[in-house]
């Protein structure tokens, strides 16, 4: 992986980065990163849908009409399927959803996934990203001087107050600490910006 240009807050080139190439360099894993992704989205899923079988439902524990000489079909029970307000067959019941991934896949995916925004040039570093106030406007010129639009993540090595305050009313900005990165904040945005810090921290896990 080559060099990549460390800027600051107005945009201004102030040194280089040399990014790891075993994270950044790799050639991304497809199926891993797939499964990666599989696995976050299952995991947001609460499990929590359920509806009642004939047993469960209340009533129809009296035989509505006798067996024969009514002409009409036998039935045992108002609460059967095939009535309104019955039971439900086969409906879904509390469950969950998570999937397993060993260790190294999950490793393998999140470098995939940074590897994919250096492939892509999606990458900028920042010297830091301490701003003159926590106010939005002050998020949205740096943006600005970076030239970046689209929904974007961003990952600093500390989250401060005013980092929060400044990028929280932004629809299209993902803030994450630097242990919070994962696959799925990764592949869902146009861009990364990332700290110089960050970028140290990851490397220091991830090799």
């Amino acid at each position: 992986m080559g060099k990549l240009s460390v800027l600051n807050i107005k945009g201004e080139k102030v040194s280089d980065i040399t990014l790891n190439k075993e994270i950044w360099g790799i050639e991304p894993n497809d199926a891993v990163l797939y499964d990666a992704i599989i696995l976050a989205r299952a995991s947001m899923r609460q499990g929590t849908s359920s509806t009642k079988t004939r047993a469960e439902v209340s009533g129809g524990g009296r035989k509505p009409w006798k067996q024969k000489g009514t002409g009409r079909a036998r039935q045992g029970s108002i609460r059967s399927p095939q009535w309104y307000h019955g039971g439900i067959v086969f409906g879904p019941k509390p469950r969950s959803y998570d999937k397993k991934q060993n260790r190294k896949e999950r490793r393998l995916a999140l470098k995939s996934a940074l590897a994919y925004k250096a492939i892509g040039s999606e990458i900028v570093v920042l010297d830091n990203l301490n701003l003159e106030s926590n106010k939005t406007k002050d998020m949205k010129g740096l943006l600005a001087n970076l030239k970046i639009e689209g929904k974007t993540l961003i990952v600093t090595d500390e989250l401060t107050e005013s980092l929060i305050l400044a990028t929280r009313n932004l629809g299209n900005l993902l803030l994450l600490e630097a242990s919070e990165i994962n696959v799925l904040d990764l592949v869902s945005v146009d861009h990364l910006i990332i700290t110089e810090a960050a970028v140290k921290q990851i490397e220091e896990v991830l090799v």
